[in-house]
């Protein structure tokens, strides 16, 4: 497929946010042109960018998401890679999410989301268990689910909101992760 005569994008030409001065806007981010090879997350002004996961990630990914569809009551829907919204102008991409029924846009207010999934990997792990975390509790995301791969077994924590910091609430044993809330569903994360 040959791509558009102003695309510069490609080997000899470096990213659009390498072009970029001064601190990024919601707009400016969300203007820029869908590259599926990589995340890009807003947080005060500044990117996060971040190659997608591994095989590994994404089977885990995978897990998560259908296991949460099949259980999700009808009032809500599983989503997988949603930009979020949140104040300030910034804007997260939660793995999965599990948010209010409906939603067709482009940045779903947070206000709408009701479970949080962020599955670790080497380049976010840092942020997913820290800023990540803080930000979706100040904002009043109720539940906030990671996963993690390293090892030889995957291990789950859902993490449910309490004022505005998250403790935890369910840890998941011989890899598998059984919840009641947000509503009850039993997710196997495979190796």
């Amino acid at each position: 497929m040959a791509l558009p005569a102003d695309y510069e994008h490609d080997v000899g030409h470096p990213a659009p946010w390498f072009r970029h001065e001064g601190p990024w806007t919601l707009d400016e981010v969300l203007a820029l042109p869908e590259d599926l090879s990589q995340r890009i997350e807003l947080v005060d002004g500044t990117l996060l960018v971040s190659p997608l996961g591994t095989g590994r990630h994404q089977k885990l990914v995978g897990d998560c998401y259908a296991a949460l569809r099949a259980a999700c009551p009808p009032d809500h829907e599983v989503m997988p890679g949603l930009n979020v919204g949140l104040s300030g102008g910034r804007m997260l991409i939660p793995d999965v999410t599990v948010n209010r029924a409906g939603f067709r846009g482009l940045l779903l207010p947070v206000q709408d989301l009701l479970l949080a999934v962020e599955v670790l990997s080497p380049s976010t792990r840092l942020q997913d268990l820290t800023l990540k975390r803080t930000l979706y509790g100040e904002a009043g995301v109720p539940f906030y689910l990671v996963v993690d791969p390293r090892g030889g077994e995957p291990a789950a924590t859902l993490f449910v909101l309490d004022g505005v910091e998250y403790r935890e609430s369910a840890r998941s044993t011989g890899g598998v992760l059984k919840l009641e809330r947000p509503f009850p569903v039993t997710i196997e994360l495979s190796p």
